[in-house]
C-alpha cells in the first residue's frame, strides 16, 4: 500500500490544526494567561510534524483507492486527537495524558464529554481550544459523511451517492462540494455568534458557544452549561442552531442553488422535526403533570434538552436525571437515534430507521399478498439492493459495540447506569450520560483511567461509523 498520500493529507490537516492554535494563544495573551506559551510550543511541535509529512511526501500524483481511504480516515482522527491533546497536557490545568487525550478525542469527535471542572475560571485559551476542536471536527464529519462514507459504502451511506450525483453539473468534484459546505458552515457559525451577542452573551462566550453549537459538540465555557443563563434568548438561539446543525448540510447547498423545497421535501428532515415536536409535547405533558412544572417551564426544559440530546450536542439547562425514570428512558432512546446523516450530529442516524421501516413495511405487504411485488423506498426512490443489508449490518455491529463497551466499563468497576449510559453516550457521540457521576450535571473526571480509554475508543469508533475501523482489523485488508 502506498502510504504517501495518507501521510501527505495527515500533514496538511496537522498544519491546519497548528494554525488553529494561534487563536487560543492570542486569547491567552489578551486575557493575561501564561498558557499562551503552551500554545506557542504546541503550535511549533504540531507544525513541525505536519510540515515534515508534507515535504516528505509531496511532488507525487496521488490516486487514493478504497484501502487507502479506510486507512486515511482512521489515521486522520487519531493524529488530530493526539496532537490536539498537547495543549491540555502542558497547560496550567495539570491534566494527565489520559485526561488530555480523552478531552481532545471528545472534542474532535464532537462528543462533548469532559473531564475538566472549574470551567468558569479556566484559562480562556483552553476554553477556546476546546471549542475550536469541536468546530474543526464538525466540518470534518460533514465532509466525511457526504464524500468518503458513501464511497466506502459504510452502514448504508451509499444511498447518498445519488444525491451527490444529481448535482454533478453544479458540483463536479468532492473538493468543490467541501469548499461550498465549508462556506455555509462558516457563515452559520458567524450568524450564530452574532445572535448570541444580541441576546446578551459576552463576545468570547458568544464565539465559543457558536463554535460548539453549530458543530453540535456541546462544550460550554461554564460548568452549568446553559443553566448559567436565566434569560430565554440564548436558549432559543441555541435550539435553532442545534437543529440547523442536525440537518444535512448538502440540503442547504441545494436550497442556495435554487431548490427551495429540498429541506421541506426531504423525508429525513421531516422525521427529525416530527420526532422533536411529538417528543417535546409528550415530555411537556409528563413534566407538568408528574413533576408539577408550569406549562411554560416544562416546554422550555423539554424542548432544549430533547434537541440537545437528539443532535448529540450535550448542552443542558437542567438535570433531566431528576425528572424520573420515564424521562431518563426517553433521553436514552433519543441519544441512540441521533439526527440526520450529512450533519454534524451523531447516533445511528434517522435515515437508517427509515430504511428499516420501509423494508419491514414491504416485508409485511409481501406476507399479506404473496404474489405481489413490493419495493422499499427511501425519499420517494427505490432503495438500492445493497443498502438494506448494509443498514441491518450496521445495527448489529452497533449493538455489539455498545455491549462490548458496556461490559468493559462494568469490568473496570463502573456501576450499571454509568456503564450503560457511558457506552451509549460514547458510541453515539452525545456527551453527557445518565446517573449522578456522568449525568448532565456531572463530569467524567472521577472515572478511572481505564474507563476513559475505553470511552475514548467508543467515541472514535462511533464517529467513524464502526465499520470503518472493523475493516482495518481484517487480515485481508492488509494483504490487499
Amino acid at each position: 500500500m502506498d502510504l504517501r498520500p495518507i501521510l501527505y493529507i495527515n500533514g496538511l490537516l496537522l498544519s491546519i490544526l497548528a494554525l488553529s492554535m494561534v487563536f487560543p494563544m492570542l486569547a491567552d495573551l489578551y486575557f493575561g494567561y501564561d498558557d499562551w506559551m503552551v500554545f506557542f510550543s504546541c503550535l511549533i511541535i504540531t507544525a513541525f510534524f505536519g510540515g515534515a509529512l508534507i515535504l516528505g511526501n509531496m511532488g507525487h500524483k496521488f490516486n487514493i483507492n478504497t484501502r487507502q481511504a479506510f486507512l486515511l480516515t482512521n489515521s486522520v482522527w487519531i493524529s488530530l486527537a493526539l496532537f490536539g491533546s498537547l495543549p491540555f497536557w502542558f497547560s496550567s490545568l495539570e491534566m494527565s495524558f489520559t485526561d488530555s487525550f480523552f478531552e481532545s478525542m471528545s472534542g474532535i469527535t464532537t462528543t462533548g464529554s469532559t473531564v475538566i471542572t472549574g470551567l468558569d475560571y479556566a484559562p480562556k485559551g483552553i476554553l477556546l481550544w476546546r471549542a475550536i476542536l469541536q468546530w474543526l471536527g464538525g466540518i470534518g464529519i460533514i465532509i466525511m459523511a457526504m464524500s468518503i462514507l458513501p464511497f466506502l459504502k459504510v452502514g448504508g451511506m451509499q444511498i447518498f451517492k445519488t444525491e451527490l450525483s444529481e448535482n454533478e453539473k453544479v458540483l463536479p468534484r468532492t473538493a468543490s462540494l467541501a469548499s461550498s459546505i465549508a462556506i455555509i458552515y462558516i457563515f452559520l457559525t458567524g450568524l450564530c455568534a452574532i445572535l448570541y451577542m444580541m441576546t446578551g452573551l459576552e463576545i468570547f462566550d458568544a464565539i465559543a458557544h457558536a463554535l460548539t453549537t453549530i458543530s453540535t459538540g456541546g462544550f460550554s465555557t461554564f460548568d452549568t452549561s446553559f443553566s448559567h443563563y436565566t434569560d430565554l434568548g440564548p436558549e432559543i438561539v441555541c435550539i435553532i442552531f442545534m437543529i440547523i446543525g442536525g440537518m444535512p448540510f448538502v440540503l442547504y447547498l441545494k436550497t442556495i442553488k435554487g431548490s427551495w423545497k429540498s429541506l421541506i421535501n426531504d423525508s429525513q428532515v421531516r422525521w427529525f422535526i416530527s420526532i422533536i415536536i411529538f417528543t417535546t409535547i409528550f415530555m411537556s405533558i409528563y413534566l407538568s403533570t408528574k413533576e408539577n412544572m408550569s406549562i411554560d417551564e416544562s416546554i422550555r426544559r423539554s424542548l432544549f434538552n430533547i434537541v440537545s440530546v437528539m443532535t448529540g450536542t450535550g448542552f443542558g439547562n437542567g438535570d433531566f436525571n431528576a425528572w424520573g425514570g420515564f424521562s431518563v428512558s426517553i433521553f436514552f432512546f433519543l441519544m441512540v437515534v441521533g439526527a440526520c446523516a450529512g450533519s454534524t450530529s451523531c447516533g445511528i442516524k434517522i435515515f437508517r430507521f427509515q430504511v428499516l421501516y420501509s423494508v419491514t413495511k414491504a416485508q409485511i405487504s409481501s406476507l399479506l399478498h404473496p404474489n405481489g411485488v413490493f419495493i422499499p423506498h427511501y425519499n420517494g426512490k427505490p432503495i438500492p439492493k445493497d443498502v438494506p443489508s448494509s443498514v441491518m449490518g450496521f445495527f448489529f455491529i452497533y449493538a455489539l459495540g455498545f455491549s462490548f463497551l458496556a461490559m468493559s466499563l462494568s469490568f473496570v468497576g463502573l456501576d450499571f447506569i454509568t456503564a450503560m449510559s457511558g457506552a451509549a453516550t460514547s458510541i453515539s457521540n452525545v456527551g453527557p450520560g445518565l446517573g449522578d457521576i456522568i449525568g448532565p450535571t456531572g463530569t467524567f473526571k472521577p472515572l478511572p483511567d481505564s474507563a476513559k480509554w475505553i470511552l475514548s475508543l467508543g467515541m472514535f469508533i462511533g464517529r467513524l461509523e464502526i465499520f470503518t475501523i472493523l475493516v482495518m482489523l481484517s487480515p485481508k485488508f492488509w494483504k490487499g
